[in-house]
Formats: structure tokens, C-alpha cells, sequence
């Protein structure tokens, strides 16, 4: 009856010291962690049929800007001191991870819109963007043009500006990019551009989103050209 008993307590301690081993690596969940950052401009769910066209610019097409250093930090002061505010609204928002989901939007919505292709703008673009992109997608089909445009390569992409409206954040990013830009008409021939003429082209397009939105996503609100 003793060594029964013995073997019961020792089991008990051994138990015991597996558990505590196995709170030390794996951790105990308390209520209070913080989620997982949110991926800035995450891929949309979109129902598609068959026969849709989904556009997305193949990797070998596109020469990518260096990995901008996620610790550098911003020198502009004030655009920083914004920067924190936005963090503070949003604490998933990481500047370098912005600029990074920013870069692959602008690939998306320059070959969408190349392609004709309002179904993917639509989710992209607040309603004043998406109906310009689309008034002159309409004016380039009323005129039987063809646009084909490739992305060469992104040479920078930077946070210029910020502000933050009550729970709206705006974020500025200025692109400069190598493009080759051709417009065809209905027999082929070239109106504008040309198949080898190279561009270097600056962008100037300002994201918004609701800090407070579940939705990760930011749209572009606004487009334009440095002065």
C-alpha cells in the first residue's frame, strides 16, 4: 500500500513538471495578447467565374526597388511625428510594410487599368478615382485604343507625406518608375508611345483607411503629377 502510494505522488510530480515544461515553450495564452499584424493591402476575395480574367503582373516583368531597411528611420520630422500618430490610431501600420503593399497595389491598378479591367479597380480606388480611371478607359474604347504597358522597373517608393482626419488615415507615396507605355489603335498602329521607348514616370498617389475598420485594406483617393 505504501509503494502505491509513493507511485501516485511521483507520477503526480512528473505530470506536473511536463506541464510547467510545456508552459515555458509554447507559452500560456492570457486573453490580453496583441493580434498579429494586419498585411497592409491584402488581396481582396473576389467571386470570379471561369472565364474572368484575373491581372496581375508576372514577377519576371517587373524589376523591384531594394528592400527598403525596415529600421531606417524617417527623416522628415514632422511627416514622423504623423507617422507615430498613425501608429498610434493603427498599430499594425509599419511604414516600410506600407510602402511594400503600396508597390504591389500600384503594379495591380497600372495593369489593370492597361488592361481595361474595372472589375479589379473597383475594390482599389474610392468612388472620385475609380470613376476618372474609368471615364478614361471608356474615352480609349469610344476611340478603339489599345493600351499596352509594362512596368520595366520600380527605382523608388517613398512616404511623403501623412495626415490623420479623426479615425482616417492618409499616407502619401511618391513613385518613380520605368515604364514602356503604347497606344495602338484598331489596326495596330501606334498613336502614342513605342514598343522600345523607355520612361522614367513619377507618381504621386495618397491611400486612405479607416484606423478603426477591420478591413486591413487602404484605398487610393487620389492621384498626381509632381509640380
Amino acid at each position: 500500500m505504501g509503494d502505491q502510494f509513493f507511485d501516485i505522488i511521483l507520477f503526480a510530480m512528473i505530470a506536473g513538471f511536463l506541464v510547467l515544461r510545456l508552459r515555458s515553450v509554447l507559452g500560456r495564452r492570457t486573453g490580453a495578447e496583441r493580434p498579429p499584424p494586419q498585411e497592409p493591402f491584402a488581396r481582396r476575395r473576389l467571386e470570379t467565374r471561369p472565364d474572368d480574367k484575373v491581372i496581375e503582373l508576372p514577377e519576371s516583368a517587373v524589376r523591384r526597388a531594394p528592400e527598403p531597411d525596415s529600421a531606417a528611420p524617417i527623416k522628415d520630422e514632422p511627416l514622423s511625428a504623423v507617422l507615430t500618430q498613425i501608429q498610434i490610431a493603427d498599430p499594425s501600420f509599419q511604414p516600410q510594410e506600407f510602402i511594400k503593399g503600396a508597390t504591389a497595389a500600384f503594379e495591380m491598378i497600372v495593369g489593370a487599368y492597361a488592361k481595361d479591367d474595372t472589375k479589379t479597380l473597383r475594390p482599389l480606388l474610392n468612388d472620385a478615382v475609380f470613376a476618372d480611371f474609368s471615364s478614361a478607359i471608356a474615352e480609349r474604347q469610344k476611340a478603339g485604343h489599345r493600351l499596352q504597358s509594362t512596368l520595366i522597373g520600380v527605382k523608388s517608393a517613398e512616404i511623403i507625406e501623412a495626415r490623420l482626419e479623426g479615425r482616417v488615415a492618409f499616407v502619401t507615396v511618391k513613385f518613380v518608375t520605368e515604364q514602356i507605355n503604347v497606344t495602338r489603335d484598331a489596326s495596330g498602329a501606334v498613336v502614342d508611345g513605342g514598343p522600345d521607348k523607355a520612361t522614367s514616370v513619377t507618381d504621386i498617389w495618397t491611400f486612405a483607411r479607416n484606423t478603426r475598420a477591420r478591413d486591413p485594406n487602404w484605398t487610393l483617393v487620389e492621384t498626381r503629377s509632381p509640380h
